[in-house]
């Protein structure tokens, strides 16, 4: 999930050409078209695109989930184009200005040190602890921020498309993905090769000082480190003390078997690094399965229809079905009514649990485009001698 302090900066429906009111399927049919157009495999070394398919991809992980879009929403407008003032007689109601700084004492700190850890899955809270913070009744105490602690990476969201049958039984795609990454110069730490990051000795690691103000304690973030509880005294020159550097990597992905169409597939620690060796976001892949010729799919149960002669259903036949793997022998009993299902088991979609479905096997008649002279006396025959048993097909139709 994104900082909260990113939030404040980009609008996500604009970046998905949205209105804020759109609904979820909106939200997703936008999506779809931008990450299929920006996509790097279709812009090769275009970094515009590429920079406008990460903030595409980061205003879906956040609007279609609905409880981080409602604290998106809520966050927005709690902080609507103004600064957020302090060290005065409490806080304005007025938000001026345009920026997102905190003030306090004639000392300017980025937001983005009071949202530090708020991030879903990186173990960090919300405003509860921000304001919680802010106000330590009785003072003197000092707190471990949630500022100081890792910041983890944002989520990522890619797609693959797969054939029917890779969806059904499981496969491995390789998938390429643009994000940052771990420096591999630092390791993602942000110190020099040989260096160390090391604990800010004026708020001793907790990313937070604190003062005395009348009855309160005030704690606010530490102008020295920034909030992050540790200093870099000899930044990584690759990734400029971030840690994290953009490039691309091949990833190989298995798919398990029966993946559906519009599912995702979590794969943890493997989206945008975290900042100073924090942990990285999970990447999310959308699968979309192109349709089979003859297969559908109900659950984990296959479905074909199988067309057949007439003389075979009234006659009775073992004919070859085709299945996911290879065919098998399916037999139709004598005088089979066109239109009936027969079950095969234990050959259709495998199962997480074990096993696998069923195939539905269900026959249809094909009648001949085209009958030579021989076929059309025999069928004539067929059709006196079927007259002189007293059948009827219509018998009790329509009454």
């Amino acid at each position: 999930m994104a900082p909260q302090r990113e939030w404040l900066e980009h609008d996500f429906y604009k970046d998905l050409g949205v209105a804020s009111d759109a609904s979820a399927e909106e939200i997703k049919k936008a999506y779809r078209k931008l990450a299929r157009e920006l996509h790097p495999d279709a812009n090769p070394g275009d970094s515009a695109a590429e920079e406008r398919f990460k903030r595409v991809s980061e205003a879906h992980s956040v609007l279609s989930d609905p409880e981080k879009r409602k604290e998106y929403d809520e966050t927005r407008a709690m902080f609507a184009g103004g600064r957020f003032r302090g060290g005065g007689n409490g806080f304005p109601g007025g938000f001026p200005g345009g920026g997102t700084t905190y003030t306090t004492g004639g000392n300017d700190f980025d937001l983005g040190d009071l949202f530090g850890g708020a991030q879903t899955g990186g173990g960090g809270g919300g405003f509860g602890d921000i304001f919680d913070g802010l106000f330590n009744r009785g003072g003197g105490t000092q707190r471990t921020s949630t500022a100081s602690r890792p910041r983890r990476g944002k989520d990522l969201e890619t797609e693959t498309t797969l054939s029917f049958k890779d969806a059904a039984l499981g496969t491995t795609v390789p998938l390429r993905v643009t994000s940052p990454s771990p420096c591999t110069t630092c390791h993602g730490s942000g110190a020099k090769p040989g260096t160390s990051p090391r604990v800010c000795p004026n708020c001793n690691g907790s990313g937070f000082v604190s003062r005395n103000q009348g009855a309160f304690g005030f704690s606010e973030p530490c102008q020295d480190c920034q909030g992050t509880g540790s200093r870099i005294d000899d930044p990584c020159g690759d990734c400029s003390g971030s840690g994290v550097k953009n490039r691309t990597r091949t990833i190989n992905v298995r798919i398990p078997a029966g993946v559906e169409d519009g599912q995702r597939i979590r794969l943890a620690g493997q989206g945008e690094a975290g900042r100073r060796g924090a942990p990285s976001g999970d990447l999310y892949v959308v699968v979309h399965v192109t349709p089979h010729k003859q297969f559908t799919r109900s659950g984990n149960d296959l479905r074909v229809q199988l067309p057949v002669r007439i003389s075979e259903l009234v006659l009775g036949a073992t004919v070859s079905v085709p299945t996911l793997e290879g065919s098998v022998g399916v037999k139709i009993p004598p005088n089979t009514t066109d239109g009936r299902t027969l079950r095969v088991r234990g050959r259709g979609v495998p199962k997480r649990s074990g096993g696998a479905g069923d195939l539905l096997v269900t026959v249809k008649v094909a009648v001949p485009d085209k009958l030579d002279d021989a076929a059309i006396e025999a069928m004539r025959a067929y059709d006196q001698a079927e007259r002189a048993s007293g059948f009827d097909p219509r018998a009790n139709w329509g009454r």
